[in-house]
């Protein structure tokens, strides 16, 4: 998919669900219920076992765009895009990350965490920035910097919840990365899947009506 589509696509659906754990089966247990409650735009990190699988399968299914986080390696981007990841997320700025993501024709998040390192991100071709890992003032600093800087695309993660979600979009966030707070490990382990379903089911509704 085209960079640009895919800003479009994200665009539209404000959220995406992330997911960290270590367990394969349990990683599509759980993908499956955010899939369940409204997700179209879901990340495995590379950290995931068999997560190659994953974006795999995943990607095949209709509707869904599926990427790739925590990619630290060229090597791991051109897997996880061969694999049929969409886009690519990473928690720092690495700048041969972002230059492979343009080669291999995807779009790209770095992880900022300062207004210089979004900036330096944007120069360096990345489309989207990600606001990592997003702090209790997140909304604030996303309307602060977004104050001299409105061309950057601000996607915060990583304590972005159902309770912060409106305010984070309201303050200008391009979208958002719903992680913990949609997959909580305790719910993981105990099977409770239902509960994730219903929670990323809030989370979905609470982005879609916020400013």
């Amino acid at each position: 998919m085209h960079p640009e589509n895919f800003l479009t696509q994200l665009r539209q659906a404000r959220a995406s669900a992330i997911l960290r754990t270590s367990d394969d089966q349990a990683a599509r247990n759980a993908m499956d219920a955010a899939v369940r409650a409204g997700f179209r735009i879901i990340e495995f990190t590379m950290t995931v076992p068999g997560v190659l699988d994953l974006i795999r399968d995943y990607s095949r299914k209709e509707g869904l765009l599926v990427g790739a986080g925590t990619v630290l390696t060229i090597e791991q981007a051109r897997s996880a895009v061969e694999a049929g990841a969409c886009y690519l997320v990473s928690p720092v700025v690495d700048p041969d990350i972002i230059q492979e993501a343009g080669a291999l024709g995807v779009a790209v998040m770095p992880g900022c965490s300062t207004p210089t390192e979004m900036l330096l991100a944007h120069r360096q071709g990345a489309q989207l920035q990600k606001l990592f890992p997003a702090p209790g003032i997140g909304p604030a600093m996303v309307q602060q910097i977004l104050g001299p800087l409105p061309f950057l695309k601000i996607v915060p993660t990583s304590g972005v919840t159902l309770e912060n979600v409106a305010e984070y979009l309201e303050a200008g966030a391009f979208a958002v990365g719903f992680v913990k707070s949609l997959f909580e490990p305790e719910d993981i382990a105990a099977g409770r899947f239902d509960v994730i379903e219903n929670r990323a089911r809030e989370m979905l509704r609470a982005a879609a009506v916020a400013p």
